[in-house]
């Protein structure tokens, strides 16, 4: 029986769309658009902030120096800044609202960096969520099937009784391997109302 409804963040809970960050910070050059997706968003500090291996403070004179100078303010601000305003996912509120309600224990298992501590609680949604466990503070990032056994070692949990919800299809299939149910979320809050039925779940 589920009892833990497990939430991946960005792209589930939140907005972590890097077209749109460049969007709301009004970079319209198409050559610009991708260095900044390449070298920052999909740099390695940033996969290594994931890690707990660097910070932002530690990441950014790594990052910022592959930046021509007239964008290196803009690369800054996107930084420390991509989660100002935080945006959830439509839909996806409610849905863990009437989780919560329905006697469900509601928790994160996110790759993220050290800044998720600043701006996670200031989240609406996040007043629901029973723990978390976030990868840069374990030095350990999904898929790796380590961090979805601390996650249950951490909070006391059957794995049998969780189900993980992460729309990388990798992330789920590790989370399988270890014992639990998942879905992948493909950005529809609907359609996952209807998976979660199909396992189960009261909503």
């Amino acid at each position: 029986m589920i009892r833990n409804i497990v939430f991946d963040m960005g792209q589930v809970i939140l907005t972590f769309d890097p077209k749109h960050f460049m969007d709301r910070e009004q970079i319209n050059d198409p050559e610009d658009r991708k260095l900044i997706l390449n070298e920052l968003f999909l740099s390695v500090e940033w996969a290594q902030m994931d890690a707990g291996t660097l910070t932002e403070e530690t990441a950014e004179p790594l990052i910022l120096k592959r930046f021509p100078e007239r964008l290196k303010e803009t690369v800054r601000n996107l930084l420390y800044n991509w989660a100002y305003p935080r945006e959830t996912i439509p839909g996806m509120e409610d849905i863990v609202k009437g989780l919560k309600d329905a006697g469900y224990s509601i928790y994160l298992l996110s790759n993220a960096s050290k800044a998720q501590h600043q701006y996670w609680p200031l989240v609406p949604v996040s007043e629901y969520f029973d723990g978390k466990l976030i990868s840069c503070d374990v030095k350990v990032v999904k898929p790796c099937h380590r961090i979805y056994e601390l996650f249950t070692e951490k909070f006391d949990l059957n794995p049998e009784e969780c189900i993980f919800i992460d729309d990388a299809t990798a992330n789920v299939a590790a989370a399988i391997a270890c014992g639990w149910q998942g879905i992948v979320f493909h950005g529809d809050a609907a359609e996952l109302k209807q998976k979660l039925r199909k396992a189960g779940v009261r909503i």
